[in-house]
């Protein structure tokens, strides 16, 4: 017996693809499946959240409906894997409330600290609201920089502290498989699997969205938005260096380092998130979990109106739109900062902790020493 229905209906699946091993060479949740007779809750999660959502199974399968096995592997996954997040959760209470009304409670959290914010610069000066401020230190006339670093330091924190142990059980559910360690070569094949989204590609041909006909297009808007995301935040690591050590405050020239990173980053956010929107409101509803499309649409919006919110201060900082466009981008970033936890973000991290487990596996199974 299993924890969910889900998991059960996972269960039945996997003994099926078990028998059949068809899809063997699509991804890497059929290799992995095929080291096992018999599924853990904690196999199944892993399973699940290896699984990259390509499609092909389900058109390659010989038994998906209407076929009365009714395999469906790639919408079967997905819920496992959303439920994954709210069973590994920490705090565990708020990955529910997020589950059901995930878009609505990260635009109210970020129009609310946008609302603090402008309330609090119009409260002690509103000519600096809506005043015009140029060169360094121009944004700290809205909020202090300590009264800012405190704030969205503190949100950062809640965040790392929320996800370690999220992912802290995950690998536990998961289970290291005995005799393995993780190694270097590991960690390293798993990097490079994750970077590549190598197994986004329906073992070759692309992944399968609205129709049959197999594309590449969902992976290159992943790649936009993940390194779009990265760039943002090496830019904003440098910014932090050049604040606490060179002694350099915000807003920097166009040219420098920290603009440039963000500016590339900003615009991988906004055409990665559009794409991935497009490709997920065409896609095929036989493939995807509808009942948490706000889930899956609010960590991908709140990237959007990241990158929208930066840019448009960017281009207005020396104007009188600075004021509110801050407290407006600060107000986006705390709500993401908070909300990351408890969403769609998390499936890159236990994607990559599950991509970790297979490269053991795969490299224990190489050496004989499999399960």
């Amino acid at each position: 017996m299993h924890g969910t229905r889900i998991l059960e209906e996972a269960d039945r699946l996997m003994t099926v693809c078990n028998s059949c091993r068809y899809c063997e060479g699509l991804c890497a949740v059929f290799p992995a499946m095929e080291m096992r007779r018999a599924f853990s809750d904690g196999d199944l999660n892993y399973l699940a959240n290896l699984c990259h959502g390509c499609g092909a199974c389900y058109t390659d399968c010989q038994f998906s409906p209407p076929h009365e096995f009714n395999v469906n592997v790639p919408k079967t996954l997905a819920i496992a894997r959303a439920e994954s997040y709210a069973a590994y959760a920490w705090p565990r209470a708020f990955a529910g409330a997020f589950a059901r009304n995930g878009l609505v409670i990260s635009l109210v959290a970020a129009l609310s600290v946008a609302a603090f914010i402008f309330g609090f610069a119009a409260f002690n000066d509103r000519q600096v609201l809506f005043g015009v401020h140029t060169g360094p230190g121009a944004f700290y006339k809205l909020m202090p920089h300590n009264a800012m670093a405190a704030l969205f330091g503190a949100a950062f924190l809640y965040a790392i502290v929320a996800l370690v142990m999220g992912v802290r059980a995950f690998w536990r559910d998961i289970g290291e498989p005995v005799g393995m360690k993780t190694d270097i070569g590991a960690l390293l094949q798993a990097i490079r699997d994750a970077g590549e989204l190598r197994y986004l590609d329906g073992g070759g041909v692309g992944c399968f969205d609205e129709d049959d006909r197999p594309t590449d297009r969902r992976r290159l808007y992943h790649h936009l938005t993940f390194y779009g995301f990265a760039l943002c935040f090496a830019s904003t690591c440098v910014a932090t260096l050049y604040h606490y050590l060179l002694a350099r405050q915000a807003p920097y020239p166009w040219w420098d380092l920290p603009v440039v990173l963000g500016t590339l980053g900003g615009i991988g956010l906004l055409i990665g998130p559009i794409g991935l929107l497009i490709e997920r409101w065409k896609r095929d509803p036989v493939l995807v979990d509808e009942a948490r499309y706000g889930m899956d649409v609010a960590f991908i919006v709140m990237l959007f109106l990241t990158s929208l919110t930066g840019m448009a201060l960017l281009i207005l900082r020396e104007t009188a739109a600075m004021g509110p466009l801050l407290a407006l981008h600060l107000g986006v970033v705390f709500s993401l900062f908070v909300t990351m936890p408890y969403g769609k973000f998390v499936h890159g991290i236990y994607r990559f902790a599950a991509l970790v487990r297979y490269a053991m596996e795969r490299k224990a199974m190489a050496h004989g020493t499999g399960e």
